[in-house]
């Protein structure tokens, strides 16, 4: 009896020591597989050129680099530690920041499932695991939000298990912040909800042992915010993070700031009305604190898509003891963690097979599979005449910004809308609408243009078609390009300018 009691025990161990490695290991593969749905945002292509230029200068950049229109104006690089990461793994091609983007996120689901590991079951953290990637799916990019996210949930994860032990965070946390805010200028995230989850240990704490907690976590908030100003801009890289905020209106128009969308079915709304249903059929009681820090999520995500991934992420983590102890699963962290403490020799075995076979599948796969942007991003042709035609100052629409960066072309504008302001990206779009045909024109001749590149549907592109003083020069299935009718002698024939 004894000996089948310790096998079942040991077995137990190694499943929930395996399970987030066996996850991590499977949503990495997953996303290289499908490698291309992470080369879909064209800000990869210019955040990989600010990377080259740091390790080439062996410096930070203070001054905006890439553009013409905003050159030698201040700006820094808030992400500037992830930029040199994917500069490092680009060599050409794009297999090197695919291989990095979906290591980010098997890190993120094994910390993930760590983290639910101790309030439930393997069946039940898997399952919500796979709804939290569902619903951040659509930001999972190869961009440095998605690197910093591991570190996101490993530092608000342990602000969490803190406040769920009545605590103060460990100290081990500030080297994690120091990382974030090298990583991602979301850092500031982490800094917001100190005080709220802090605030949920002192509530649930002894009335006795209050005042020293909230000294512990002021002091630890302090701490924080001190070891978020550990960049090579200082506090400078705080300032810079929270600048985005600042634009106002422009933000209604960015596709990852837009509130979500409930004119049409999606599968957030679907999880924000089951979570509701069912926190009220099952009767789910919150600390006043998890409700505030519960609304709080769900309010950025509707706000912001871009933050849906992090209601994803987060709000199980507030949930999850409530959860436990109300749903009859309260009894479960001891045994798990009586289980979880010797670890069988198997467990380790078993992952170092799944680290090596993950590498195999790698080298092998991406030896026979090359990894292509996404081809309504990178105008190569479009490109290649206007490097022809030696145009200079280019008027292109911000998705096409990235690709001309990395072609080493000074750009318009790109994805950077905090550097160049809420009023200059209002006019870029009010141009590139065309409904005023006499703005477009006078933006044009403001900034001295030679050339335009839009999109091939565009309705300034099709107003330029018939606007005196400009001329078609070429156009295919992804962009258009126009000149000044002065300067279209180099054109390209007009067989070859409608392939």
């Amino acid at each position: 009896m004894s000996l089948s009691i310790t096998s079942s025990v040991s077995s137990r161990s190694a499943v929930r020591g395996l399970l987030p490695l066996c996850a991590a290991v499977g949503a990495y593969l997953f996303y290289l597989s499908a490698g291309e749905i992470l080369l879909r945002d064209s800000d990869t292509e210019w955040q990989i050129k600010v990377g080259q230029w740091i390790l080439e200068h062996g410096a930070m950049p203070t001054s905006d680099l890439l553009s013409f229109t905003r050159f030698g104006e201040p700006w820094i690089s808030s992400s500037w530690l992830s930029q040199v990461a994917y500069a490092l793994v680009y060599g050409g091609d794009w297999a090197g920041p695919v291989i990095l983007t979906s290591i980010a996120i098997g890190a993120t689901v094994a910390i993930f499932l760590h983290l639910l590991s101790p309030y439930f079951d393997p069946a039940r953290t898997i399952l919500i695991a796979a709804l939290a990637m569902l619903l951040s799916t659509i930001h999972f990019l190869a961009r440095p939000h998605v690197l910093a996210l591991p570190v996101l949930l490993a530092f608000i994860g342990g602000l969490m298990a803190a406040a769920n032990r009545r605590a103060s965070p460990s100290w081990w946390l500030l080297p994690l912040m120091v990382l974030w805010a090298n990583l991602h200028g979301g850092f500031v995230l982490g800094l917001a909800l100190i005080g709220p989850i802090g605030l949920e240990a002192v509530w649930s704490a002894e009335p006795g042992r209050r005042r020293g907690l909230i000294v512990r976590w002021g002091l630890f908030g302090v701490a924080a915010l001190a070891a978020s100003c550990v960049t090579p801009y200082g506090w400078n890289s705080l300032l810079g993070a929270t600048k985005i905020l600042s634009l106002g209106k422009l933000l209604t128009l960015i596709g990852e700031w837009l509130p979500a969308d409930f004119s049409k079915p999606s599968f957030f709304e679907a999880t924000l009305l089951g979570l509701i249903g069912i926190i009220c059929y099952r009767g789910l009681t919150l600390s006043v604190p998890r409700i505030l820090l519960l609304l709080g999520l769900i309010w950025m995500a509707l706000s912001h898509v871009r933050n849906i991934e992090v209601f994803a992420f987060i709000a199980p983590l507030v949930l999850a003891k409530p959860i436990a102890e109300q749903w009859g699963m309260a009894g479960a962290p001891a045994a798990r963690f009586e289980e979880g403490r010797s670890v069988p020799v198997v467990t380790t075995v078993a992952a170092i097979a799944m680290v090596i076979g993950a590498w195999v599948t790698t080298t092998t796969f991406v030896a026979q599979h090359e990894f292509k942007f996404l081809p309504a991003v990178s105008p190569v042709a479009a490109v290649d005449v206007l490097q022809q035609h030696r145009a200079q100052r280019v008027f292109s629409t911000a998705p096409f910004g990235g690709y001309m960066v990395l072609r080493d072309m000074k750009v318009f504008i790109d994805g950077r809308a905090e550097l160049y302001g809420e009023q200059f990206v209002l006019d870029y779009y009010a141009a590139l609408d065309a409904r005023d045909v006499g703005q477009l024109l006078n933006l044009l001749d403001k900034y001295r243009i030679d050339a335009t590149l839009l999109s091939s549907d565009s309705p300034a592109g099709n107003a330029l078609d018939h606007l005196k003083g400009w001329k078609r020069l070429y156009k295919d299935d992804i962009a258009v390009i126009h000149v000044r009718s002065d300067e279209t002698a180099n054109a390209v024939p007009a067989a070859e300018s409608t392939k």
